[in-house]
């Protein structure tokens, strides 16, 4: 009987064990990442509302553009000799305004011309040669834009700011 009782009783192999415990878990990670990842292309990116595109609609008519108001030789003798000023004179608008200033200007050319035209031969010599930033004619010939263009509906001026990006001087008077 004692070599009943002494014979060993095999234990199961912890070798197989091992790697099924291994692929269930893997099996269950996968399947997890899996869920996560339909779970989030499923709620996908937010779309864009319809107020966001009037938004941007109104804001492109807030927007700014320069439109061309006269390009010349304007004359000044405040000096005692004859001085031309080759100008360049363009105007901000806003593009909600853009087709009525441009329906003003086509309307009364020659009078914006002439009244640009005044300005320059009434201005000081000091305010042509020593103002580097021509701010006194500037201010002069925003002044006038304004009084011929006007205001739009909201009672804001036509034209936003005048801008001169060449005024040169040539002595004509030797």
């Amino acid at each position: 009987m004692s070599e009943e009782q002494t014979a060993p009783v095999e234990a199961p192999k912890s070798g197989k064990m091992g790697i099924k415990t291994i692929g269930i878990v893997a099996a269950i990670m996968i399947a997890e990442g899996a869920g996560v990842y339909f779970l989030v292309s499923m709620t996908g990116a937010p779309r864009t509302s319809q107020a966001s595109i009037a938004g941007e609609e109104q804001a492109e008519r807030e927007k700014t553009q320069e439109i061309l108001l006269v390009e010349d030789r304007f004359q000044n003798v405040d000096s005692g000799s004859i001085w031309l000023w080759d100008t360049t004179i363009y105007v901000q608008v806003r593009n909600k305004n853009a087709d009525r200033v441009q329906e003003i200007m086509k309307r009364r050319e020659a009078e914006i011309k002439e009244g640009v035209s005044l300005i320059f031969r009434r201005a000081a010599d000091r305010h042509l040669r020593s103002d580097p930033g021509l701010e006194t004619v500037t201010r002069q010939i925003t002044a006038y834009v304004n009084e011929v263009f006007g205001t739009d509906k909201d009672e804001l001026p036509l034209v936003e700011r005048v801008i001169i990006p060449k005024c040169t001087g040539i002595n004509a008077g030797g």
